[in-house]
């Protein structure tokens, strides 16, 4: 496997289907994001405040779910729980969908917090595989400001060093430590038009946003990674 594909619940279910099913055959591990379900999770810490423990591992677990729902409706996926069986599915030509809540558990390597959410935990992960890393969402990328706010402009290179004071962005605010971290770069797609995702994988142009560990980010727009 070349990527990490962190999808993100906001896209599941129809859209979040369609963006895999474009992607089988492709050299990835999808990790889904908890959508509504770890929003329901924060809502209830809201109002009656549980422990950090609880709601780290809960919201972990709305992770797993929507990652058995999907890897149930795409007859070419498989939903595992290691990166053994990962690369065991991956080899047998299907799409691996990691369901990371046993591998947190054991490994525990983030803070128990709020501001760590499915992104991060997809940084970690690439990490551990020496993958690349694709966060995959609802809008276009990273914006000036909110994008349905007038005058937003999409920002096509941010270095993650800018990114750690940059304020609200479709990324979690641990996001840019960890890329500094862990030394890697990253692409924020939309998943409503999985042929950017694509053209991304295979090295080609698309409309992302790049985030770069290197203090111009701009260097790294056409590569790779």
């Amino acid at each position: 496997m070349d990527w990490v594909v962190k999808l993100g619940g906001s896209l599941f279910p129809e859209d979040a289907i369609n963006f895999c099913k474009a992607l089988v055959g492709k050299k990835v591990l999808i990790i889904c994001g908890g959508g509504e379900l770890a929003n329901k999770i924060r809502e209830y810490d809201d109002k009656i405040k549980f422990s950090d423990t609880a709601a780290h591992k809960t919201a972990i677990l709305c992770m797993d779910i929507l990652g058995i729902l999907l890897a149930d409706k795409i007859e070419e996926a498989e939903a595992v729980y290691s990166l053994g069986d990962a690369t065991k599915v991956f080899d047998e030509g299907k799409l691996p969908v990691l369901l990371p809540s046993k591998l947190l558990e054991y490994l525990d390597p983030l803070e128990h917090s709020w501001n760590i959410t499915s992104d991060s935990i997809s940084v970690y992960i690439a990490w551990l595989l020496k993958t690349k890393i694709l966060i995959v969402t609802n809008v276009d990328g990273i914006y000036t400001k909110e994008p349905s706010h007038n005058g937003a402009k999409l920002i096509k290179d941010i270095s993650a060093k800018k990114l750690l004071n940059f304020g609200e962005s479709s990324v979690d605010e641990n996001l840019p430590e960890l890329l500094l971290k862990y030394n890697l770069n990253c692409y924020v797609v939309n998943g409503k038009y999985p042929e950017r995702a694509i053209s991304i994988i295979e090295g080609k142009s698309s409309k992302y946003t790049f985030i770069g560990v290197e203090k111009n980010a701009k260097h790294f727009s056409n590569s790779k990674n």
